[in-house]
């Protein structure tokens, strides 16, 4: 699994949500912890880990160090749930499941709390087991701290309270146990009520979540496999059922597996709260099941005795055969889907590629040009990156992020921006696709401002398309300029470049494939790379990514 997670961290670029990491805990403590009043207060503990992670190096592989580590010590423990419930062999198998997975290797590589909160998760599980064991009050104790770490890491990881409380269920426990656990997950959800409050009133960051249907099930069925199809998925369900015969290791697994997905699916036919990443640690229920299905088929083979002339071979034998025959099986399928793992470690697998749209504003744009974000949260690409807007004017800007509290800054009214453009004949626009979209009525009267003042008052001189985002200079319209009849005059491609239709909703998932440009061109990450914090930023009331 830490092979894995290495291989490939560099990949040349950080997307939007890694860039919000980066640059949030880049800022001081008090910065961070004003912050988290008016946004993001579900990822607080996380940001302020990172803050002491990037204090070391702030960098783009340092960012994504924690997640690797925290997946390598996943695989590890699932593969201690696997021996703690089924022996040696079915946990060496889980734990290397787990380590081939896509989605493992996905998020093991990203700057997000997600992998730290599967670690959590598995880590609890196993505490869970050993202080049903135990039997005693004090066994609770690490169980409970566990759980309420991995909670305020991610809030919705407490759903995994309830595929707890179904495991003990299923075990058919002692009700002394049931009183410890009682007290242990009371304790954690009282802890957490002051999260929960606060995020309430953040609500309008999933805003963008959508009610998830069966092809969301089949799609996360899938992730949640060792290989998205073929015979490794058709196989891997087949395995999981005959699994389900382990009875103690499937009371564990198939409630970690089922129940949180299951609730939020639920809950989110009503509010939308569901993306496949909420759940990542739910896949270790998955590969405990596919584990165990393999397990009792070696099992039924390793009782076969072969005889001939020369002896007869069957038990130990056998058994050890079949063992090393799995995780030749396992290494043959990671080598099968090594295009999917490669694809995984591309830039343009994300949803868009902060770097190379640095990079293009670094070519295209003169010292002391203006330059607009539309909507703000594109200035996401000029706090990541801002060697590539350092010597332009953010003409919309009225006070940088980490002094007004915000992700991405503070801009001006409607009035002191029109004044602004007023004053400039030419000027950069840097939008995401479908804010250029005729039909696109942003709430916010800061945008509505930008579009109105830039179709009123300017045309366009040249456009380029990178990752779903369009780099557009904005020249001011003289008496003789008078837009076509059939084509909007914001629908002019540079001489130089043709522009790339990449369709986005401006709210792309992190595990969907986006268009863009080749990994190579984000080459220039590196060498756009600079302290966060000389750079300005803009207002909380766009979708903040989650």
């Amino acid at each position: 699994m830490l092979g894995i997670g290495l291989w490939g961290l560099d990949r040349g670029g950080m997307w939007g949500d890694e860039s919000v990491t980066f640059q949030v805990a880049q800022r001081t403590v008090p910065q961070i912890w004003r912050l988290l009043h008016d946004v993001d207060a579900v990822h607080g503990l996380y940001y302020l880990f990172m803050h002491a992670v990037l204090a070391v190096h702030p960098g783009e592989v340092v960012l994504r160090l924690p997640s690797v580590c925290a997946a390598t010590a996943t695989a590890g423990l699932v593969a201690a749930l696997g021996v703690r419930l089924a022996g040696p062999r079915v946990g060496l198998w889980a734990g290397l499941l787990y380590a081939v997975t896509p989605m493992t290797g996905h998020y093991a590589q990203e700057g997000r709390s997600y992998a730290l909160v599967a670690a959590g998760v598995a880590g609890a599980t196993l505490l869970l087991l050993r202080a049903v064991e135990a039997a005693t009050a004090r066994a609770w104790w690490p169980y409970g701290t566990v759980v309420a770490l991995t909670c305020l890491l991610h809030e919705l990881a407490v759903l995994v309270l309830c595929a707890h409380a179904a495991t003990l269920a299923l075990m058919r426990v002692p009700r002394r146990v049931w009183s410890g656990w009682g007290c242990a997950a009371g304790a954690v959800v009282l802890l957490l009520l002051p999260l929960v409050w606060v995020s309430q009133g953040q609500s309008g960051q999933v805003a963008w979540l959508v009610t998830p249907g069966w092809d969301r099930v089949e799609r996360l069925v899938r992730h949640f496999s060792p290989g998205p199809g073929g015979v490794v998925f058709w196989g891997s369900l087949l395995l999981m059922a005959v699994g389900l015969r382990t009875r103690r290791l499937a009371a564990v697994a198939l409630p970690l597996l089922l129940v949180p997905p299951g609730i939020l699916m639920t809950v989110s036919q009503v509010r939308p709260l569901f993306h496949d990443r909420y759940v990542l640690y739910s896949l270790a229920g998955a590969s405990l099941l596919v584990a165990a299905g393999a397990g009792r088929v070696s099992g039924a083979l390793g009782r076969v005795r072969f005889e001939g002339r020369r002896g007869r071979v069957g038990g130990r034998q056998v058994r050890a055969l079949l063992g090393v025959t799995g995780v030749l099986a396992l290494t043959v399928t990671f080598v099968h889907h090594l295009p999917v793992h490669r694809q995984h470690r591309s830039a343009a697998h994300r949803p868009d590629n902060l770097a190379v749209v640095s990079a293009l504003a670094f070519r295209q744009m003169r010292p002391g040009d203006p330059v607009l974000f539309v909507p703000s949260v594109g200035r996401l690409a000029a706090l990541a990156y801002p060697k590539g807007f350092r010597q332009v004017r953010d003409i919309a800007l009225r006070e940088s992020a980490p002094r007004s509290g915000t992700l991405w800054g503070r801009e001006a009214t409607p009035g002191e921006l029109r004044h602004r453009l007023a004053s400039v004949d030419r000027v950069w626009v840097v939008a995401e696709a479908y804010a250029l979209d005729p039909r696109w009525s942003p709430p916010d009267p800061v945008e509505r401002t930008k579009l109105a003042v830039l179709a009123e008052e300017f045309t366009v001189r040249e456009e380029h398309t990178r990752h779903g985002v369009i780099l557009r200079l904005h020249v001011r319209r003289t008496p003789t300029d008078v837009p076509s009849a059939d084509e909007p005059s914001t629908d002019v491609p540079s001489a130089d470049e043709p522009s790339t239709d990449v369709p986005s909703t401006g709210v792309a998932s992190a595990d969907e494939p986006h268009g863009g440009v080749p990994p190579a061109d984000a080459a220039t990450a590196d060498e756009l790379s600079a302290d966060v914090t000389t750079v300005g930023e803009s207002s909380a009331e766009v979708r903040p990514p989650g």
